[in-house]
């Protein structure tokens, strides 16, 4: 799969063994209640796998801080990195800055370089700058900023996690800026077959290719066309080769069990 278009590169590939993982912590109660409806899961899983990193968990939490703190620990030690989203604006209720200086046990305060930047954006556009809109330069003690070239108020890296916005065009502007500075495994790659039959129909002989194949991933997607019951079965795999074996025993297998017209 090609990075995202406009994508930033990564800032390396990693060794042909290595497996780099991620993921995704979203935060708001807006998301839980339905009010709002997520679209950055979906945006980072893509980029991910485009770029090389295995996106292996996504979490939603509210904006509770023993929540988010508990969340962020467990997640930054079972994975490479970490991704959130939401909760880093200017209102009350904007505590996840907070939260993430808790999980790492270091103190926040008004970052003098992110300080400036929203100073200089408030005066290009005429906007006061006032308590509320500065709360958003609130950065924990020792975190690196991350460019928001949408509407300039920075997210922040600390450790191995990245904060982020949780409005979809300001986090993708932010997952532009982050990319180069991530390691990369390798690809993974993948292949689709699509089959007429239903899934019941490969259901088993899908399952002994997968087991005689277990460095593969293979998924069955049923869907209904309009008339039929039908089936995509996609082989996912970091070997080329293996791929296109596994490939063309899948396509064995379904010649097989299509009937004859």
């Amino acid at each position: 799969m090609a990075a995202p278009d406009g994508a930033a590169q990564p800032a390396s590939e990693g060794r042909d063994d290595e497996i780099v993982t991620a993921a995704v912590l979203i935060i708001g109660d807006e998301i839980l209640s339905g009010r709002t409806k997520d679209k950055n899961i979906g945006f980072i899983a893509d980029y991910l796998t485009a770029i090389g990193i295995d996106l292996r968990e996504a979490r939603i939490v509210p904006d509770v801080e023993a929540e988010i703190v508990d969340a962020v620990r467990a997640l930054s030690r079972r994975y490479t990195y970490v991704f959130t989203c939401g909760g880093i604006g200017p209102t009350h209720d904007d505590i996840t800055a907070d939260a993430i200086a808790a999980a790492f046990g270091v103190e926040i305060g008004h970052d003098p370089r992110a300080v400036a930047i929203l100073e200089a954006y408030f005066a290009e556009r005429g906007i006061e700058s006032n308590e509320a809109r500065l709360r958003m330069a609130r950065i924990p003690a020792g975190a690196d900023l991350i460019e928001n070239r949408v509407s300039r108020a920075p997210g922040f890296r600390i450790g191995n996690v990245h904060v982020m916005a949780g409005v979809p065009s300001i986090m993708q502007a932010m997952m532009d800026a982050v990319a180069p500075t991530l390691k990369t495994g390798r690809k993974m790659l993948s292949e689709t077959v699509p089959t007429t039959l239903p899934e019941g129909t490969v259901a088993t002989a899908l399952g002994r290719i997968q087991a005689a194949h277990p460095d593969t991933i293979i998924g069955s997607y049923p869907y209904f066309d309009g008339t039929r019951h039908a089936t995509n079965l996609v082989i996912r795999a970091r070997d080329a080769a293996l791929l296109a074996t596994v490939a063309d025993e899948v396509r064995a297998m379904v010649a097989a069990l299509t009937p004859a017209t």
